[in-house]
């Protein structure tokens, strides 16, 4: 593993940009779909949405979680580096978040979403969050 692990790794960071990338845009169309009252717009937003998730968000998704579990298996010590394991809690939740939109789309596309547009512009910063946390955690390794 040792030659492969910085392809790995460049794997991981290209699929976790990616995988964020979506995670910040799909919540700002949840908001332009609410505020659309177009059915034409509409349609165009739940295939923008539909796209978004099947082609870019749930592939990249899973590639962070294959390559990072491997990066684990490579590289670290869970005795001695327990900041991962508060790590891949906020990647459980960043997953989860990823499962709750698609919820919301799918409740767009049963005309079932009662959420408003505030909503999805506070729900966008959920991400963000989570990404600041990750991060911080494996720059600085706190524990």
């Amino acid at each position: 593993m040792d030659t492969l692990y910085p392809w790995v790794k460049w794997i991981h960071i290209m699929a976790v940009i990616s995988w964020m990338a979506a995670l910040f845009y799909l919540p700002r169309l949840f908001v332009y779909h609410v505020e659309t009252v177009s059915d034409e717009a509409k349609n165009t937003f739940e295939t923008m949405e539909l796209k978004l998730m099947k082609v870019i968000m749930t592939p990249a998704m899973l590639v962070t979680w294959i390559t990072g579990i491997l990066l684990i298996g490579a590289a670290v010590d869970l005795g001695s580096e327990q900041w991962i394991i508060l790590k891949v809690l906020m990647v459980l939740a960043m997953t989860a978040f990823h499962g709750m939109c698609g919820k919301w789309r799918k409740e767009f596309l049963a005309g079932t979403s009662v959420r408003t547009s505030k909503f999805f512009r506070l729900m966008n910063e959920v991400p963000t969050v989570l990404m600041m946390i990750i991060v911080g955690l494996v720059v600085f390794k706190p524990f």
